[in-house]
């Protein structure tokens, strides 16, 4: 797994300048984008919250890590500015930090994004995003944030082809790449491309088996062959009603009984 958080110089190299002094600040950035694009909380460095925190402290006037905050609280799908005025104020933070610094193109683009986001305009989200990714295919902020709007918008072929049009310009070189092919699985599932889908979960796992999002797309794979070898189905959909009785939610066990153990 990606560990060897990128500084400055290494964001330059790879043509996804950060617009910040601090190598702490941009380390910090690459954890945090490794946390959120994995699924999981990274130990040495306090998990994806202390990440964050961190890196604003680092540098408070980052701004494409006050993108990368936001960005994370909308993704949670529990906020939303017209309900939270601290994430209201934090967009208009990020706002006038943006308006009052020299910035990349880029930069600003991140910031228009998650903005319309905030507004609840997704689909113009993911049309900055895009736009971003014709000129910087490799900017996986832009990358993940658009496949989780396409995510909620229900826009499965986006979800697909947006991963899709940028993959020629990726290798296993560039931080982050299995994970990119994990998502193209998942685009490739949810439009019933079922065998392009295995092919490219297989390859996600193996660059990374610890890769939650291609674990996701190969279940949601077999799950649509579940009744090639469907003679313990009955069986296996009772433990799963066991879970759920354990866990007081007997409504859920008895609509598993109802819709799966009493069909098979």
């Amino acid at each position: 797994m990606h560990s060897n958080w990128r500084g400055c110089k290494d964001w330059a190299d790879f043509d996804i300048p950060l617009t910040t002094t601090s190598d702490e600040a941009s380390k910090l950035f690459d954890a945090v984008l490794t946390q959120y694009v994995g699924w999981y909380e990274e130990d040495s460095v306090g998990g994806i919250d202390n990440s964050i925190n961190k890196m604003i402290e680092a540098d408070p006037e980052f701004v494409l890590g006050h993108v990368m905050k936001n960005g994370l609280e909308l993704s949670s799908l529990c906020k939303n500015i017209y309900a939270n005025e601290e994430l209201r104020e934090d967009i208009k933070c990020m706002v006038d930090k943006a308006t009052k610094q020299c910035i990349t193109t880029r930069e600003k683009k991140h910031v228009s994004a998650v903005k319309l986001w905030a507004e609840g305009d997704l689909t113009k989200a993911c049309e900055v995003w895009e736009d971003i990714l014709m000129e910087h295919p490799t900017d996986m902020l832009a990358v993940k944030f658009a496949h989780d709007c396409y995510y909620c918008l229900s826009h499965h072929h986006q979800m697909r082809d947006s991963i899709a049009r940028i993959l020629p310009f990726w290798n296993q070189s560039i931080p982050l790449y299995g994970y990119l092919l994990g998502m193209h699985a998942f685009g490739l599932e949810e439009t019933c491309l079922y065998t392009e889908a295995k092919k490219q979960a297989e390859r996600a796992l193996e660059i990374n088996r610890h890769d939650a999002w291609a674990t996701h797309a190969m279940a949601h794979v077999t799950e649509n062959d579940w009744k090639v070898c469907g003679m313990t189905s009955c069986h296996n959909y009772w433990h799963y009603g066991l879970f759920y009785i354990e866990k007081g939610e007997f409504d859920e066990a008895l609509g598993l009984f109802d819709n799966e153990v009493k069909e098979n």
